[in-house]
């Protein structure tokens, strides 16, 4: 089957807390949904952009829940790429990791239920990340970009990136500080989906070490 392809429709300007970037959004072949670039500089025919392929999380991003850490991860990449001057966020509308809010809301009941991030998917009949990253792939094609600093700690991500023909040339780990309400959903990334992570608790203030990671 040929690769899915995409659109950039329009770009307007969003000046933010962080410097003022620039939003694209992009039809595409694959799906209905609105996946966008939210970018800062000039990337266009770059070498190591800074770069964060964000999967959407309402709950998280917008709504500032505690129960993960996305919304920090994303509040933490546009700060690193302000600091660089240049950088690019791709926020792909894949919910819950992929399963959607309302999936994702039911994961939650049966994680307060005592089940873990993963466990609560499948029992949904859900696989424990259905993600894809191929938008994400064309999209940073599309914007010109020769090869990525990629802000993440997850292993799969980046050989997803890879394996799409983008060069990864160096990791750009984004940690978390970890408390009662997000301690278990990070143990689980870490020791279920190869996260590579040193958590840290804010409540003792001592560093965890949990990494896969030199």
């Amino acid at each position: 089957m040929p690769k899915p392809s995409v659109t950039r429709i329009t770009t307007a300007r969003i000046p933010t807390a962080y410097g003022e970037f620039h939003l694209s959004y992009y039809t595409n072949t694959l799906d209905k949904k609105e996946h966008l670039a939210f970018y800062l500089g000039s990337v266009d025919d770059v070498e190591n952009v800074f770069v964060r392929i964000h999967s959407e999380c309402f709950t998280g991003d917008v709504l500032g829940s505690r129960r993960c850490d996305c919304g920090e991860q994303l509040d933490r990449s546009l700060q690193l790429i302000a600091e660089q001057g240049a950088g690019v966020l791709v926020y792909l509308r894949q919910e819950g990791r992929g399963i959607g809010l309302l999936q994702k809301l039911r994961a939650y009941n049966l994680q307060d239920q005592g089940h873990d991030t993963v466990d609560a998917n499948l029992l949904l009949g859900h696989e424990a990340d259905e993600r894809n990253y191929g938008l994400a792939a064309r999209i940073l094609e599309d914007l010109g970009i020769k090869s990525v600093s990629l802000m993440t700690n997850n292993p799969l991500k980046m050989a997803a990136l890879a394996a799409e023909g983008i060069k990864v040339s160096t990791r750009i780990p984004l940690e978390s500080v970890m408390h009662a309400d997000n301690e278990s959903y990070l143990r689980t990334k870490v020791q279920r989906m190869d996260h590579l992570l040193q958590l840290k608790s804010s409540n003792r203030g001592t560093s965890l070490r949990e990494s896969h990671d030199a």
